[in-house]
């Protein structure tokens, strides 16, 4: 076996788990509405478990109705009537040996008032996230003991609802989190002040659950290792946290990290590493001797394989792995770690659930929406079906149709499969993006998909196939204003920059947009030892772009000096200069420059669309070809349509 220490057998207390896989909380919400488990989180539960995961922890799960409200539509243990409908998700499950723990979950300070029906957000202590911007009302003594209670209810309706054991979420700067650091509890009662105090909130959950559940139903608790805010806890405390906690008999501690405030440390964008934070966990298990799960953006099985190695954790936590391939247990198990969907860190998932949304994945359209889309129909009886374009929606077109038995032949102009995701892996940091092309391509190759690279589709060319159907995935093509002196030889697109056909080194550089698309390209320029400066027609940056990649982002490109200006339109191209105006006072202001790459966003690329549809029938446009935007909308758009050709 290639993995040994990732599908060797553990303990958690008395619990046996089947590897070292765990699946760890992340919010769903495709709960009901009354908190109970739906046939959608069952079966979103039930697939990774079947993939090979040894334990699955919920998604943060409810234990309070009136201030602990996390995300609409969220998993509750409140009340009695929830156990029939939780019995049903623990039994899914368990059919594949899989164990389930759930996590109980109090959002504290970090919840909106308009979650809680306009009532005022609580806290330890009357202290503003400033992530949420709300004032929390500081919590009574006897609200806390009440609450004490709520949790300690929750893990009995668990218990008796057959999940193996419970975690509490003491981390991401959430309720517990918020008594246990000394920058969110500022209390003056038994609740607060001294370390032992900060420490009770927690412990009387503790002590309360080993009464009520018994000292062989398992805890975990979620700490964080840093929660990398000023005055908050750091390795040095969070070591502290963990030996006291194995003192009073938990039964394994899951590392993590950040707060809403630095919020890029819990879910991190494309840039963070595999191991970032390796250290925080190995320094915890080296002060205990209960087992330590840690999460640290894994992503690959020989990175997991290596974290158990070298002892730096007992359970690797994989997360948005598993969102992007369910399989992911079983491909390293049987060899096909090659065709594991890589998560590409876009931050899609959490985006949707931060604002109000369930959960969906960018590079694996099934979930959350697995029971709508169950095994596919081999209904395909070898009929041929073309696919022009080999960007990811065709790619997934692709892998559909051959599951369906169809016999698919992907035409692809270029000489390697990708399209403009294939570009975007080039700048810095972005490698992530080329291992899920890759994935793809090796999947596609496993089922044998005719793949014709550096092939223009044409009509002849289609006649002499006579499709069943054809997929037109074409992508789409830059935008490219109507101003003077636009086709200038000192004039590219970002895609020719990207595509590194033209090697710019040592020139004064203007990018004109400033997306992700033109921010990126401007550090991929920067790093080749060229002087940019990025222009933006409107008053911030990258507007509209998901304030965590611009998090990630942002301060990278003002540590390398690359100068952003806002409020700039280009309105005119000159040989060694461009002109700007300048959205406020309307007046030109000229920009030495040796040369000049657009960044203004794409349009679909549809000039086969009317050719193709004037001679075959059976036509579907997916991607960018249908209308532009994300990799989570290409492949969304290509997955629905395939499925149901």
């Amino acid at each position: 076996m290639k993995y040994k220490k990732l599908f060797s057998e553990g303990m958690i207390g008395n619990l046996k788990l089947k590897n070292r896989i765990v699946m760890p909380a992340m919010g769903t919400s495709l709960a009901t509405s009354t908190g109970e488990a739906s046939d959608e989180i069952i079966r979103y539960y039930e697939e990774r478990a079947k993939g090979g995961c040894g334990l699955i922890i919920t998604e943060i799960t409810r234990i309070d109705n009136e201030t602990g409200i996390g995300t609409p539509n969220q998993l509750c243990v409140t009340d009695s009537y929830q156990i029939p409908r939780l019995q049903k998700l623990t039994r899914a499950v368990h059919k594949y040996d899989t164990k389930i723990f759930t996590q109980l979950h109090h959002p504290g300070r970090q919840a909106h008032s308009s979650s809680l029906n306009g009532k005022q957000i609580v806290g330890p202590s009357p202290i503003a996230s400033k992530a949420i911007g709300e004032i929390p009302r500081e919590l009574e003594t006897l609200e806390v003991e009440n609450l004490v209670k709520k949790f300690i209810k929750g893990a009995k309706i668990s218990q008796l609802s057959g999940f193996d054991g419970i975690e509490l979420h003491g981390a991401h700067g959430y309720l517990i989190c918020q008594f246990l650091s000394p920058a969110t509890n500022k209390r003056t009662d038994k609740y607060g002040g001294t370390f032992m105090n900060r420490m009770r909130f927690l412990t009387e959950i503790i002590m309360g659950i080993r009464h009520i559940c018994g000292k062989d139903f398992p805890i975990s608790v979620r700490i964080d290792g840093d929660e990398f805010i000023e005055g908050g806890i750091d390795i040095n405390e969070s070591i502290k946290i963990a030996r006291y906690l194995e003192s009073i008999g938990i039964d394994a501690i899951n590392v993590s990290s950040g707060t809403y405030e630095s919020s890029i440390t819990i879910i991190e964008p494309v840039s963070y590493k595999e191991g970032w934070k390796k250290h925080l966990s190995q320094s915890i298990k080296e002060n205990i001797k209960i087992p330590v799960i840690a999460c640290d953006s894994i992503k690959r099985p020989e990175i997991a394989e290596n974290l158990l190695e070298t002892n730096n954790l007992d359970f690797v936590a994989l997360g948005r792995a598993q969102l992007a391939d369910p399989e992911w247990g079983n491909k390293a198990l049987n060899g096909k770690e090659d065709q594991i969907r890589s998560c590409i860190s876009c931050l899609k998932c959490i985006e949707l659930i931060m604002n109000g949304k369930r959960i969906e994945c960018a590079v694996n359209p099934r979930v959350g929406m697995e029971i709508d889309f169950e095994e596919f129909k081999k209904d395909g009886d070898q009929r041929k079906v073309v696919i022009i374009g080999g960007g990811p929606a065709g790619m997934q077109a692709g892998i559909n149709l051959a599951k369906r038995n169809f016999t698919p032949i992907i035409f692809e102009k270029e000489d390697h499969l990708g399209g403009s995701v294939f570009l975007g892996s080039k700048p810095p940091m972005k490698e992530k993006l080329k291992w899920f092309i890759d994935n793809m391509e090796n999947e596609l190759k496993d089922l044998n998909v005719d793949i014709r690279l550096n092939t223009k589709a044409n009509i002849d060319l289609l006649k002499n196939i006579n499709p069943y159907a054809i997929f037109i995935a074409t992508g789409a093509k830059p935008i490219i204003p109507n101003i003077e002196g636009i086709n200038s030889k000192n004039v590219y697109t970002a895609e020719q920059i990207l595509s590194e056909k033209t090697e710019i080194k040592n020139k004064k550089i203007a990018v004109i947009g400033s997306g992700m698309t033109g921010l990126e390209t401007a550090e991929y320029l920067n790093n080749k030892n060229n002087e940019l400066t990025v222009i933006e027609m409107q008053k911030d940056i990258a507007p509209g772009t998901y304030l965590p990649n611009l998090m990630d982002i942002l301060p990278r490109i003002k540590k390398e000096k690359i100068n952003l200006l806002t409020s700039k339109k280009l309105v005119k191209i000159n040989e060694n200069s461009i002109e700007l105006m300048n959205m406020n006072t309307k007046k030109i202001e000229i920009l030495e420059t040796d040369l000049i790459v657009l960044s203004l966003g794409v349009q679909s690329n549809i000039e086969i669309v009317e050719e193709i549809k004037e001679s075959f029938k059976n036509i579907k446009i997916i991607g960018d070809v249908e209308k532009p935007g994300r990799i989570f909308d290409a492949m969304r758009s290509s997955f629905d349509k395939s499925y149901v050709l």
